[in-house]
């Protein structure tokens, strides 16, 4: 997949590095921000392996929560959140959330990457086997702004996507929208 330069720093440390190695480093990080929606479309691929717990795979999951958004009618960056929301499961089970968010971060708005860090915080409210306390921990963030987004996207896409008989899309039905959203200028960034 990749198209990395073949021109290589001439440093050990960083420290010793000269204006033409750092920009050696520039072109190749342009080339990752280029291949990072094939890398997204690969994990999520990937994602089909999943030998979970579950009736469907961690793609099927995925899918079907983007498919529920889509067709909710909300825009690319919902359905992208939805689609790549749990794309940490497997590396980072403990904060999944979190490193999905930072995926998203610089192509979505704030609302949808606060919403994806935080979604399983609000997802714990229907683990029936936490405390009453443990399975509210979401209510620390009742007067948050995006505390209503949360509930809902847990509730209406992400909680209820476990089903083997849903009607799902599959991945190449969304390979546009991810090249799209991840192919955006990133949120902030000053370069064109």
């Amino acid at each position: 997949m990749s198209s990395k330069s073949t021109r290589i720093v001439g440093f050990t440390a960083m420290k010793d590095g000269t204006a033409a190695d750092f920009e050696i480093i520039r072109e190749n990080d342009e080339i990752t921000a280029r291949e990072l929606p094939d890398r997204i479309i690969e994990h999520l691929r990937e994602m089909a392996l999943d030998d979970g717990a579950y009736k469907i795979s961690r793609l099927d999951h995925v899918l079907q929560c983007a498919t529920r958004a889509q067709r909710d009618g909300a825009d690319d960056d919902w359905v992208a959140a939805a689609l790549v929301h749990d794309l940490g499961d497997v590396l980072a089970p403990f904060t999944h959330g979190q490193v999905a968010a930072e995926i998203l971060r610089p192509f979505v708005k704030a609302d949808v990457a606060w919403v994806v860090r935080n979604h399983g915080i609000f997802q714990m409210y229907y683990n029936k086997s936490l405390s009453h306390k443990e399975r509210n921990c979401r209510d620390q963030f009742k007067d948050h702004p995006y505390y209503q987004l949360a509930v809902d996207f847990c509730e209406k896409w992400d909680q209820c996507s476990f089903d083997p008989q849903y009607p799902t899309e599959n991945l190449e039905f969304f390979i546009p929208l991810i090249k799209r959203v991840f192919t955006r200028v990133p949120f902030g960034s000053t370069n064109p």
